[in-house]
This record gives structure tokens, sequence and C-alpha cells, in this order.
């Protein structure tokens, strides 16, 4: 049972030659003076926002979405957001209002998403991010000035590495290499301060067959991609060879790919979501990094990735 918040009001009354007047109000939570707002108009302490304060779709009114502390009206400290099962959705550190900090954020399993320290907008330190399973799908490490630095690694749902490589400033550096889902080494590319060594790149041929990664405990409220702006329309299953490409209106078989030309949709849509087929994801340098595979707009697990 729900602790029921007792709302009580205290109106301080100051008569001056000028006719001042000041309030301070706070509730009572499980016995605990909360939300209170004092004679400046300032929140101050323990704070929790209800479904009645924050109006989102599917909480109950007197059901706990937010919690945290206020210093002078400014968020200070941990703050945890919940689902609405009450499960903790996220715990971000604040300082001066601003997130600043260790932070997790939670999938409604309870599996850590993410997990990193953020400072001045940005991630520093090191940062893991893990798939609905619980195997870690990215594990990154950033410099104090928020750029990617040392060696990072790309997991496939199974656990096995897909990427593994080093970074300095943001960009590729030194040798970056690709395996398939099996561990077999699928290429070794050379950059430089971000550019790649083409003369250096290897590629092989896995030793064994590979399958479609398929994650047992998959996340069903992840849904397909909607079609954006940075998705450019280049070809359509159903253009005739040598006939103009006729406008998508996000129905029907479609190839998309995004702004730098990379293959980003492909398969099936419906009112502009892919709805069989799969979603390419790249990295900040344009590096593929994994392929998603949806189903009847679902997501269910991931392909080797392909060339």
């Amino acid at each position: 049972m729900r602790n029921k918040v007792l709302n009580i009001t205290c109106v301080f009354i100051f008569l001056s030659f000028w006719n001042v007047s000041a309030s301070q109000t706070s509730q009572i939570y499980d016995g605990d003076t909360i939300n209170v707002v004092d004679e400046n108009n300032m929140k101050q302490g323990h704070w929790i926002y209800f479904g009645n304060m924050k109006n989102i779709p599917g909480y109950s009114p007197d059901q706990k979405v937010e919690e945290g502390s206020f210093k002078n009206n400014r968020k200070s400290g941990a703050w945890t957001k919940y689902f609405a099962d009450e499960s903790t959705k996220s715990v971000i550190e604040y300082i001066n209002n601003r997130p600043n900090g260790a932070y997790k954020i939670y999938y409604e399993n309870g599996v850590i998403q993410e997990q990193g320290i953020w400072k001045n907008n940005r991630n520093i330190g090191a940062f893991v991010r893990k798939y609905p399973n619980g195997q870690v799908q990215q594990a990154f490490s950033f410099s104090e000035g928020g750029k990617r630095k040392g060696v990072q690694k790309y997991f496939f749902p199974n656990g096995q590495e897909q990427i593994v490589g080093e970074w300095n400033e943001g960009k590729e550096d030194g040798p970056i290499t690709e395996y398939y889902p099996n561990g077999d080494v699928k290429s070794v590319k050379v950059f430089n301060g971000g550019q790649m060594d083409t003369t250096q790149t290897k590629h092989y041929e896995p030793t064994n067959e590979i399958k479609a990664i398929v994650v047992d405990d998959i996340d069903d409220s992840k849904s397909a991609p909607i079609i954006d702006e940075n998705d450019v329309l280049l070809e359509t299953n159903k253009t005739p060879k040598g006939t103009k490409t006729p406008l998508f209106d996000g129905n029907g078989p479609g190839t998309l790919y995004n702004k730098n030309r990379h293959l980003s949709q492909k398969g099936n849509f419906k009112n502009g979501k892919l709805m069989d087929g799969k979603w390419y994801r790249y990295d900040e340098n344009g590096l593929l990094v994994s392929i998603e595979i949806y189903k009847n707009g679902k997501y269910i697990g991931e392909a080797q990735i392909e060339e």
C-alpha cells in the first residue's frame, strides 16, 4: 500500500510599513517532511514528484515518479526516476541543477542499460552499455575532455567481442579488429588519427557458418526506428531499373541511407516505420557497429556485420 501524502500549509504573515507577506509549504510522506518551499519560494530538501504532479500516462496520482534533493531551488545529489511499476528507471547525480557525476540507467527488467560518469555535458572515464539480457554491448573509456581514449570494445549479445581497438582524442588510432559472432577475426583495419590506411586493411572469411544472433531476453519495448530527416531514400525494391526513383511514402519495401550515404534501413515499411528488415547502426566516426533485426516492428536480435 502506498503511503498517503498529507499536505501541510503554514502561512507566516509579516506586517510592516510595506505590508510584506511570505508563505512556506511542505508535505508529510511516510512520516518525513518533503516538498518544502521556503519563504523565498525556493524548493529545499527532499522532494518527491508524484503522478498527479507530473501528469505522465501510466502513473497513478499518488505514485512516485521522481525523487531527490533540492538546494535553493536547484537539484543536488542523487535523483532517482521510476518506471510505472515502481522499479528504478535511472539514478543520476546532480550538482547545481545539472547532471554531474555518476549515473545509471535501467531497463524495465532491472538490468543496467547504461552506466558512466557525466561532467560538463559529456561522458568521462569508464562507460558501459548493456543489452537487455545483461551482456555488455559497449565498453568505452573517455578522457577528462569527454573524448574517447584508450581501448574501446563492442560486443555481440552472446558476449563475444565484435570490435576492439584504440581511440585517441575521439578518433580511431591504430589497428581496429572486427570479429564474427563465433569469435573468428573478420577484418583488421589500421587507422591514424581517424584516417584509415586502406593498404593495410585485411579481410578474413569465417571458418564456420555464421547465423544471426537472437537474444533470448529481448527488449520487447524496443520498437523499430521511424524514418527521419537523416534518412535518404536512394532506391526501392519496387523501382524498375532504368526508371526514376519515386518519392517514398513510408510504405512497402525500401532501402534507406543516412546523410553520410551509409546504409541505414532496409526492409518493409509501414507508415514510415521499419516492420520487417534490418537497421544499421554506426558510431560517431561512421563505423558500423551493429545490425539490428526487426520483425513485425519489434527488435528480435542482431545479424552479423556485413561488408
